[in-house]
C-alpha cells in the first residue's frame, strides 16, 4: 500500500483546505437513487420506532404526537442543513468532512468517532432485539446464538460490493414502509369506524384517561427525549451517496423525500396508536405499540406478521448501520484522522473498517450471554445523547459554511437551508434545550454525562492531534 504525505491546513486559514473531490474516488460508485431513497429510511426505521416507542407512549401518553411532531421539526433542520453541505460536498465522511471543513480537525475528529461509535454500539442494540423476536418463536435457541447469525450474515453482506448491500438494504426497507404504510391505513380506517368490526374510538383516547398530557410536562419531556434519539439514522444517506451513480442528486433527493416521509410514518403512527389504544394499556409496552394496536383490532395473525415486520426493521438497520460505520471510518483515515490500517480497500470496499465496526456487534454476543437481562439498557446508556452531539457539529458546521459558499462558490447552494441563518440557530436553541432536559431527568442524566464525557475525551484527542500532530499521512489504498 502506498502513501501520500499531506500537510495539515486549519479550515480557518484555507477555506478549501477539504478535499475538492465530489466523491471518495478509491469507492466503486454502485448505489443507484432507488438504493439511496431506502437506505435514507433504512437506518431510521428500526428499534426506536417499533420498540422504543411503546416505552415512549407510556410515559408521555397521547402528548407523545406533540413530542413527536416536535423532534421531527427538529430533524427536519438538521437534515435540511446537512443536505445543503452534503450536495455542495459529497463525501462518504459526511458530517465529519463539513466539521473539519468549517471548524478544524479537531471537529471532524470529534464528529466522526462519536457517530462511528454510535453506530457500532447501535448495531449491538439491533442484534439483541432481533434475536429477541426469533428467540420468542425458537426458545430452544439461544439469544446469543441468533446474535452471532445475524452479525456473520450482515458483515458478510457488507465485505461484498457495495450494490449488493444497496440491493439488499433495497427491499428490506421496502418491506419495512409498505407494511408501515398499511399499518396506517388499517388504523384510519378503524379510527373512522370503517374496518369491519370495529367502532369509531372518537376523541375518547385522545383526552380520557388523564387527558391529551396525563403525566403533564414531565411526560412530555421523557416522550421528547425518546424520540429525539428515534430518529437517529438518516444522516447515512449523506454517507451512502458518495457511492451513487449521481451522487449531488442523489443526496439532494433522498434528503428531500426522506423528510416528509419519516414525519409521517412517525407522527402518523404515533396518532393512530393513541387513538384506537389507551395509552395505560399494558401491551402496548409490553408488545410494542404495532402489534398491541393489530391485536386490539382482532386482525387475524396481524400481530406475529408485525413481529416478523420489526425483525426485519431490524435486521436493515443492522445492515445500514455496520455499513454508515465502515464508511465513516475509512473516511476518517483517508483524512488522516485514525489508524492507518483501516483504510485498505479492497475491491471498491474498505474491508477492514468493516470488519473493525461489526467488531461490537460479535462483543454483544458475549455481552448477551453473560448479561442477558440488562445489557440492552447499559447499551442505550453508553451511547445516551451523541446523536444530538452530531446535530450540534451539524449545525455549527452549516453556519459556517453557508457565507462561504455564497462568497466563493454559490453555484453549489442546489439546496439551501431554510430561513439561514435564523432556523439554524432555532434548531441550535432547541438542541441546547434538549441538553438541559436530559440533566433534569433521573432517566437520562447519566446518558448525557456518558456522551459528555466521551465527547470531551474525543474533542481533547483531536485537538492534541491538531496541534501538536505530526503532518497527515493519508492513505492511497490500493484494490
Amino acid at each position: 500500500m502506498s502513501r501520500t504525505s499531506a500537510q495539515s491546513q486549519s479550515p480557518a486559514d484555507s477555506p478549501t483546505a477539504a478535499p475538492e473531490v465530489p466523491v471518495d474516488s478509491s469507492l466503486t460508485p454502485g448505489l443507484k437513487q432507488r438504493h439511496l431513497s431506502m437506505i435514507a429510511l433504512g437506518g431510521v426505521i428500526g428499534a426506536g420506532l417499533f420498540v422504543g416507542s411503546g416505552t415512549a407512549i407510556a410515559a408521555a401518553g397521547p402528548s407523545i404526537i406533540l413530542a413527536y411532531a416536535i423532534s421531527g421539526a427538529l430533524v427536519m433542520l438538521v437534515m435540511r442543513m446537512l443536505g445543503e453541505m452534503s450536495a455542495a460536498y459529497p463525501s462518504s465522511g459526511s458530517f465529519s468532512v463539513h466539521s473539519e471543513r468549517a471548524i478544524g480537525s479537531w471537529a471532524g475528529f470529534t464528529a466522526g468517532w462519536s457517530f462511528w461509535f454510535l453506530l457500532c454500539v447501535a448495531v449491538g442494540l439491533e442484534g439483541l432485539g432481533a434475536a429477541g423476536i426469533v428467540h420468542g418463536w425458537v426458545p430452544g435457541v439461544p439469544e446469543w446464538a441468533w446474535v452471532a447469525l445475524f452479525m456473520l450474515v450482515f458483515c458478510g453482506t457488507n465485505l461484498a460490493a457495495v450494490k449488493n448491500f444497496g440491493e439488499f438494504e433495497f427491499w428490506f426497507a421496502a418491506l419495512k414502509v409498505g407494511a408501515i404504510a398499511l399499518f396506517l391505513v388499517i388504523g384510519v380506517l378503524a379510527i373512522l369506524g370503517v374496518l369491519p368490526g370495529t367502532d369509531a374510538p372518537g376523541m375518547s383516547n385522545l383526552t380520557g384517561h388523564g387527558g391529551f398530557m396525563p403525566n403533564g410536562s414531565e411526560g412530555l419531556i421523557v416522550g421528547l427525549l425518546a424520540s429525539v434519539f428515534a430518529y437517529g439514522g438518516l444522516e447515512t444517506v449523506t454517507i451512502a451517496a458518495a457511492e451513487s451513480e449521481h451522487p449531488v442528486q442523489g443526496v439532494v433527493k433522498a434528503v428531500r423525500t426522506a423528510m416528509w416521509r419519516i414525519g409521517i410514518f412517525y407522527v402518523g403512527s404515533m396518532a393512530v396508536v393513541v387513538a384506537l389504544l389507551p395509552w395505560t394499556a399494558k401491551e402496548i409496552p409490553a408488545k410494542g405499540p404495532y402489534v398491541a394496536t393489530l391485536d386490539h383490532l382482532g386482525i387475524p395473525a396481524a400481530g406475529q406478521i408485525m413481529n416478523v415486520v420489526v425483525l426485519v426493521a431490524l435486521l436493515s438497520a443492522m445492515n445500514a448501520n455496520i455499513y454508515g460505520a465502515s464508511r465513516m471510518a475509512g473516511s476518517l483515515v483517508s483524512r488522516g484522522l485514525g489508524p492507518k490500517a483501516l483504510g485498505a480497500i479492497s475491491g471498491g470496499v474498505p474491508r477492514v473498517a468493516v470488519l473493525t465496526s461489526s467488531v461490537f456487534g460479535f462483543v454483544c454476543v458475549l455481552l448477551s450471554y453473560w448479561r442477558p437481562d440488562d445489557v440492552f439498557m447499559w447499551l442505550l446508556n453508553t451511547i445516551g445523547a451523541i446523536i444530538l452531539v452530531v446535530w450540534f457539529f451539524i449545525a455549527v458546521s452549516q453556519l459556517i459554511l453557508r457565507r462561504r459558499l455564497e462568497r466563493e462558490a454559490p453555484e453549489k447552494l442546489v439546496v439551501r437551508m431554510w430561513a439561514y441563518p435564523y432556523l439554524t440557530i432555532v434548531a441550535l436553541i432547541a438542541m441546547a434545550g434538549v441538553f438541559v432536559l436530559m440533566a433534569r431527568e433521573a432517566g437520562t442524566r447519566d446518558q448525557l454525562l456518558w456522551t459528555g464525557g466521551l465527547t470531551l475525551i474525543l474533542a481533547i484527542t483531536g485537538y492534541a492531534r491538531q496541534k501538536f500532530g505530526a503532518p497527515k499521512e493519508v492513505a492511497t489504498p490500493q484494490d
